[in-house]
């Protein structure tokens, strides 16, 4: 049984690491997210989210991270080779549910839908 976690080592913490991302990674925009990527360093597939009071108050707010979080964890297998990923929540990604996320999310990164 594969584990289901999303371990400190999978999160992107540092200011310093967002801005190197945001810098050098390749931008796709939809509806709802701005998805940068970028090749990791290391073997691990990262993620950090960034979602702004313009987009809801803070249980909107958590509510769009919880959500990105699962996706990301849900698709991180799929991420070949492994890459760090920033998403920046737009307005309006309060409304979508997990389906339409993980959509986004996978046409964002070019992904096979993960089964």
């Amino acid at each position: 049984m594969r584990r289901e976690s999303f371990p400190k080592a999978a999160r992107l913490r540092r200011r310093m690491e967002f801005l190197s991302i945001q810098r050098e990674g390749r931008r796709r925009h939809t509806a709802h997210f701005v998805v940068i990527r970028r090749p990791a360093a290391g073997d691990l597939s990262r993620l950090g989210i960034t979602v702004s009071s313009r987009v809801g108050n803070s249980p909107v707010r958590n509510r769009i991270k919880r959500l990105m979080r699962e996706v990301f964890r849900r698709h991180r297998l799929a991420l070949s080779p492994p890459s760090d990923v920033i998403i920046i929540a737009r307005p309006g990604a309060d409304k979508l549910t997990y389906a339409h996320a993980a959509t986004e999310f996978a046409r964002a990164l070019e992904l096979t839908p993960a089964r």
